[in-house]
């Protein structure tokens, strides 16, 4: 099973390919339609003043599950859009096993998201943005896809990613405006730096 990017990889301009139990098509329209959806999740998190990644789950072509970082305004590491989403998801399927169900997500998950997702028994993901420096769905290592584990996720890459990519970029430009004006501390300019770098965005904006 390998990472497929949508854009690159197509039958046509609508069909998207997998690479799961000999190739399985997707409907272009319909990941993008969600990103989006995952992509107003994002949205949310930035009118609070969190790192904007959005994230819905979608069974039998119905979202389920909806989530955004809250991880600042919850005081929880835990509080990443991913696992909010699965939490939810859960709920509505009343199992923790959400096989049959999509994730759509803005930025590629971290370790502790990629983990809960194999976790859940997902059947796939749907990722906007790479995070080079800290995702772990292909960038840093492939925790949805490991042989070792008894379950692995398809991976579908690059829906909308110049949109939420440069969503992500925005928030950090302006934040960084915004504090600066603000007479930032020294503590907030560190971790703004750290979040950004996390993301991959440091470079993009300076």
């Amino acid at each position: 099973m390998k990472k497929v990017n949508s854009h690159t990889d197509s039958l046509s301009s609508n069909i998207s390919v997998s690479d799961i139990a000999g190739g399985i098509p997707y409907d272009k329209s319909t990941d993008e339609k969600y990103m989006k959806k995952a992509l107003q999740q994002a949205r949310k998190a930035a009118k609070i003043g969190e790192v904007p990644i959005g994230c819905v789950i979608v069974y039998e072509d119905k979202i389920i599950g909806r989530g955004y970082n809250r991880r600042k305004k919850d005081k929880n590491t835990l509080s990443h859009a991913e696992l909010i989403a699965i939490r939810k998801a859960s709920r509505v399927m009343g199992d923790w096993r959400l096989e049959g169900c999509t994730m759509y997500v803005t930025l590629e998950p971290c370790q502790m998201c990629a983990g809960a997702i194999v976790q859940a028994r997902m059947d796939r993901v749907v990722i906007a943005a790479m995070s080079p420096k800290a995702g772990c769905a292909g960038s840093i290592i492939n925790l949805l896809q490991m042989d070792e584990f008894n379950h692995r996720v398809e991976i579908t890459t690059g829906v909308l990613e110049k949109d939420c990519s440069s969503f992500l970029s925005s928030f950090f430009v302006d934040l960084r405006k915004r504090l600066k004006t603000e007479n930032e501390s020294v503590e907030t300019g560190v971790v703004l730096n750290n979040e950004a770098e996390e993301c991959d965005m440091k470079g993009n904006n300076t």
